[in-house]
């Protein structure tokens, strides 16, 4: 390959990273340009895990042989057995040199090449058992560490990798180490933006963009979509008495209750909406599905050290609550069911559409600005 189409190359891989918007999309993106810009047919992604001594593939891509997948679960190779890894990734390179690549044949090293120190025969055996030719395997380097290995192979008969493809590959794995830690970057402001910090659950933000999306499935395929809003009880007092930090403890607490009864319903969303208010979305499971959850969370809750229970309002499409056309409107429905579970001091939730007094509740118009059955930030 000539100076130009290699140039070429690198600017095709550089698009492809910067066209990638999540993790997945930016290790397939780099496969998949370096094995093109390598004349490869297969080529991998791989995050050294150093806690775990192994490297981990993250995505295969290419002609995949007998065994191997996409964005394989558990396809790891430990340190032990692959020394090179630690060599090459790290200590060739930590004291000042370069974190170059280097290349290994189905037929090992030829007699008196200098490369040889570098040979790994269960790199080679590995290539003959998928029926590959040579490889070249160049680490990946994020905020100067070694993160991983980008590795390009060709099938048996086609020329071997050389010198010039190894430093080559030193390129590549440079400009995907970039891309790659911008996906990074923007994966992590993300989870910020949609996480709250003290749970570690979605946020107000996420809630709205979910229910959103979630009504407008009800509109368009009848899926039954529920809502779970909860008040803990007795935080104020415990705040009063105890501290925030004991406060913030009986929050994170109810938090890892609330995960794991949403866990119970399918690609439930569970989330602190801010204070001490928290709810679960559900879009598919029935409404007696979602009801019966509920009641699992406000028994759990109950026994919690220090709080008080939890005042909890159900609303549910399964339901009859009307038409439910806004996120707003269910969202209204399931807050003034919660609002009578705090009043009546239930230990059970109470359910729009099975108590009487919560749809006509949640359709008044609402007395005060401030009212809490008011649909929080949004007109």
């Amino acid at each position: 390959m000539g100076e130009d189409a290699r140039l070429r190359a690198v600017v095709t891989l550089a698009q492809a990273m910067a066209a990638a918007h999540t993790p997945r999309e930016s290790w397939r993106a780099a496969a998949l340009g370096a094995r093109d810009a390598l004349g490869g047919s297969f080529a991998a992604v791989s995050v050294w895990e150093r806690e775990l001594g192994r490297l981990r593939v993250l995505v295969n891509a290419g002609a995949l042989a007998e065994g191997e997948e996409d964005f394989p679960e558990e396809e790891t190779y430990p340190v032990h057995q692959f020394p090179e890894i630690a060599e090459f990734l790290h200590e060739q390179w930590a004291g000042g040199g370069e974190p170059n690549a280097w290349v290994e044949t189905a037929a090992g090293p030829a007699e008196g090449d200098a490369d040889a120190a570098g040979y790994c025969h269960q790199r080679v055996a590995a290539l003959r058992r998928r029926g590959r030719g040579s490889c070249v395997v160049a680490p990946i380097v994020l905020r100067g560490r070694a993160w991983g290995e980008l590795y390009v192979a060709r099938p048996v008969g086609a020329p071997v990798f050389g010198r010039s493809d190894a430093d080559f590959a030193t390129v590549l794995a440079s400009v995907a180490a970039a891309g790659i830690a911008q996906t990074e970057r923007l994966e992590e402001v993300r989870r910020l933006a949609y996480t709250d910090p003290l749970t570690g659950l979605a946020n107000r933000r996420a809630v709205d963009m979910g229910l959103d999306a979630a009504v407008e499935r009800h509109r368009a395929s009848g899926a039954v979509v529920s809502l779970v809003v909860c008040d803990l009880n007795g935080l104020k007092r415990v705040n009063d008495t105890h501290g925030h930090a004991v406060g913030d403890r009986l929050l994170e607490r109810f938090g890892s209750v609330l995960s794991l009864c949403g866990a119970m319903l399918p690609g439930a969303l569970a989330a602190r909406l801010g204070g001490d208010e928290f709810c679960l979305l559900a879009v598919g499971p029935s409404a007696d599905e979602v009801v019966r959850v509920s009641e699992e969370l406000c028994v759990r809750a109950g026994g919690m050290e220090l709080g008080e229970g939890v005042a909890c309002g159900v609303a549910s499409t399964g339901d009859p609550i009307g038409e439910v056309r806004s996120a707003r409107r269910l969202f209204r429905l399931a807050d003034a069911a919660q609002y009578r579970a705090k009043a009546a001091r239930a230990a059970k939730p109470v359910v729009a559409g099975r108590d009487g007094s919560v749809v006509r509740l949640a359709d008044s118009p609402p007395s005060t600005p401030h009212d809490r059955r008011r649909f929080r930030g949004r007109t």
